[in-house]
């Protein structure tokens, strides 16, 4: 399998990842500029090497030019950046001390040993067990992020 299938493959996968679906529905950033931070940030992972970003514009699942790419690239890291002064700033104006965020931190911990665990299932051979486990979790976690999911959610409320 070349690069350009590995990559391809490893995508669509992780875009249809039930959970990726659930997270990306509620984020900012669309489709396409998940899929082009993607492959800016981990392709080089994949490949062990430097990729230039026309390199990276033909991994795509549609390939585009150069151009197209950097422009989705930039218009992703402008969506990220734009989330992290967001909550810097409901930090800052107290406004997350208003609300809870209590099922948020702990639908991220959930996410952290649902990722934990399947890495170490990945190394090794694992039981019916705890592929059933992995399976709880994963529901467990689809569940959460599907009620957090509405927006009435942040609220004094909670």
């Amino acid at each position: 399998m070349n690069l350009k299938e590995k990559t391809q493959n490893w995508i669509k996968y992780s875009l249809n990842d039930p959970l990726v679906k659930i997270l990306a529905k509620n984020s900012i950033l669309t489709k396409t500029q998940l899929e082009t931070l993607l492959i800016d940030v981990l392709a080089e992972n994949i490949t062990d090497k430097d990729l230039k970003y026309d390199e990276k514009a033909r991994l795509r699942i549609l390939a585009v030019s150069r151009g197209t790419f950097n422009r989705s690239l930039r218009q992703a890291r402008h969506n990220v950046t734009q989330a992290i002064y967001t909550i810097l700033l409901l930090g800052y104006l107290g406004v997350l001390e208003e609300i809870s965020l209590e099922p948020y931190l702990e639908a991220a911990n959930k996410l952290r040993s649902y990722i934990d665990t399947q890495r170490e299932l990945i190394k090794k051979r694992p039981e019916k067990e705890q592929i059933k486990t992995l399976k709880i979790l994963h529901e467990e976690l689809k569940s959460s992020l599907e009620e957090l999911s509405n927006p009435r959610k942040i609220s004094k409320k909670l």
